[in-house]
C-alpha cells in the first residue's frame, strides 16, 4: 500500500461505509471527507465525521500504518493540532497521548480495486492503462484533454513570465526571443534563443531594412560566419557582421547550431535565412498576431521566403544546386504556432487578465491538424483518437507528465479505471 493510494481511496470513498467503526468500536459516519491538501500539514482538510453522538469538524491525517504518526513526530508539528481522525491501512501501533479516534481500512477495501492499481503499476506498455482503453466515454476524455492542454499552456507560462521579468515586462522583446527559439524546432533551440537574446530587438530595427545586413547578424551571432570562406555571398556577410558586430559591441555565441541529422531544408542556415526575411517583412508582428482571427491568418504572416543565395544552397560552403525556393512550410509553420505562437498568446491573456486571448490560443489548436510522431501514432495505435493539435499537445502532456510517471491516480482514465 502506498500513501497516495490511500489518500486516493479515502477522497473519493472506494471502500465499504456502511456500519464503520473506529478501532475503539465507536460507530463513525463520514459527513465530509474533507479537502485534499498538496502542501504542508494534514492530508484533508475541513472535514467533517460524526464519532457515536458526536459531530466534529477539522482535518484528518492518513498513514500507511499508525506507528507512522510517530516515526513522522506528528505529535510536535502544529500543524496536526486539529486532527479529527486517523485513517490507516493498518493499525499495527496505539498510539499514546492523543485523543483523535482511528479508522482502519485494510478490511473495507475491494480487492479488485488493488489488483488493477498494481497491474497499472508494473505495466510495461506504451502507457499503463493501454490493456483498459477505452476506459472513459468520448465526453470524459474531451474534458481530460482539455485540462490537459491548460496545465500544459500554464506550465509554458512560468517560463514565459520570467522572461518578462528578465526583460521588464518587454512582451516584444519576449516574443522575439521565444519566436527565435521556434525556428531553431528542437535541435538548436536553445542555440537560437541565445542568439536572440544577445541581439535586442532595438539593434534588429536599426538594419531592419537591409535584408543582408539582418541574415549578417542572425548567422554571426550563431557563430556561422567565423570560418574562411571562398564565395562572393558569404565574405559579404562575413565581413558585414564584422563591421556591424564591432558597432553594437556583440558577442557571438560560443555554441554553433548542429547539421547532423537533418533534412538540408532544416538545416539552420535555412531556418536563420527564413527568420531574418521575416524581420524584415513584418511590421510590428506581435500586436498583429495578437489580433489574428484565425489560424489561416496567422499562417499567411510566416510564409516567408529567402534571398536568392539560399535558393541554390544550404550552406554557406556547400557548391549550388538546382534552384528551389525555399519557403516556411506548410509543417514547420505549424510547429511555430504551437510551440511559440500559441503559448505567448496563451500567457499574455493570462497575465493581463483577458480571456479573449487565451480562447484564442485553445481556438488556434483547434484549427491545425494533429501533430505526427511516435507519441500520437501509439495513442492512435491505443484506440484514442487525436484529429488536431488540440488533441496531440493534450496527449503529449498526458503521455509525458503523467504516464511516464504512472500519475494514475492523478488522471481522470487512471480513475476511470479503478472505478470500475
Amino acid at each position: 500500500m502506498q500513501e497516495r493510494l490511500l489518500q486516493f481511496i479515502w477522497q473519493f470513498q472506494y471502500f465499504n461505509t456502511k456500519h464503520l467503526q473506529t478501532t475503539n468500536a465507536e460507530s463513525l459516519t463520514i459527513l465530509d471527507v474533507g479537502q485534499l491538501n498538496k502542501n504542508q500539514g494534514a492530508d484533508f482538510l475541513q472535514a467533517k465525521i460524526k464519532v457515536g453522538n458526536t459531530v466534529l469538524a477539522g482535518n484528518i491525517e492518513l498513514h500507511v500504518k499508525a506507528s507512522d504518526w510517530i516515526l513522522h513526530k506528528h505529535s510536535e508539528d502544529k500543524n496536526y493540532q486539529s486532527i479529527i481522525l486517523h485513517v490507516v491501512w493498518e493499525d499495527d501501533k496505539k498510539i499514546p497521548d492523543v485523543h483523535f479516534p482511528t479508522l482502519e481500512l485494510q478490511s473495507l477495501v475491494a480487492s479488485i480495486l488493488l489488483n488493477k492499481y498494481e497491474t497499472l503499476m508494473n505495466a510495461t506498455h506504451f502507457v499503463p492503462c493501454e490493456n483498459f482503453l477505452p476506459a472513459v466515454s468520448s465526453l470524459q476524455w474531451m474534458l481530460w484533454k482539455d485540462r490537459l492542454l491548460v496545465e500544459r499552456l500554464e506550465r509554458k507560462s512560468l517560463e514565459i513570465a520570467e522572461q518578462l521579468r528578465q526583460t521588464k515586462n518587454d512582451w516584444s522583446e519576449v516574443f522575439w526571443q521565444i519566436l527565435a527559439k521556434g525556428f531553431g524546432a528542437k535541435i538548436n533551440s536553445d542555440v537560437f534563443f541565445q542568439m536572440a537574446k544577445s541581439l535586442p530587438l532595438h539593434i534588429l530595427a536599426k538594419q531592419k531594412n537591409q535584408l543582408n545586413s539582418l541574415e549578417a547578424l542572425l548567422l554571426g551571432q550563431c557563430s556561422l560566419l567565423n570560418d574562411k570562406f571562398e564565395n562572393d555571398y558569404a565574405i559579404l556577410l562575413q565581413q558585414e557582421y564584422q563591421y556591424l558586430s564591432k558597432k553594437y559591441r556583440l558577442q557571438s555565441t560560443e555554441q554553433s547550431p548542429a547539421f547532423l541529422r537533418m533534412r538540408p531544408q532544416n538545416f539552420p542556415t535555412i531556418r536563420l535565412a527564413q527568420l531574418a526575411n521575416l524581420i524584415y517583412q513584418s511590421n510590428h508582428l506581435f500586436s498583429k498576431i495578437k489580433e489574428a482571427d484565425s489560424y489561416n491568418a496567422l499562417k499567411s504572416m510566416f510564409s516567408v521566403k529567402v534571398t536568392n543565395y539560399w535558393n541554390n544552397h544550404f550552406t554557406l560552403k556547400d557548391e549550388p544546386h538546382e534552384a528551389k525556393p525555399k519557403q516556411l512550410g506548410k509543417s514547420m509553420i505549424d510547429v511555430i504556432i504551437i510551440n511559440t505562437i500559441v503559448p505567448v498568446v496563451f500567457t499574455y491573456g493570462k497575465i493581463n487578465e483577458q480571456e479573449v486571448y487565451k480562447d484564442k490560443a485553445l481556438r488556434w489548436l483547434s484549427e491545425i491538424k494533429s501533430e505526427e510522431n511516435t507519441i500520437i501514432a501509439s495513442w492512435r495505435n491505443a484506440g484514442v483518437a487525436c484529429l488536431s493539435a488540440f488533441d496531440s499537445q493534450a496527449l503529449l502532456e498526458l503521455k509525458n507528465n503523467y504516464c511516464t510517471e504512472k500519475r494514475c491516480l492523478d488522471c481522470a482514465v487512471g480513475n476511470g479505471i479503478l472505478k470500475k
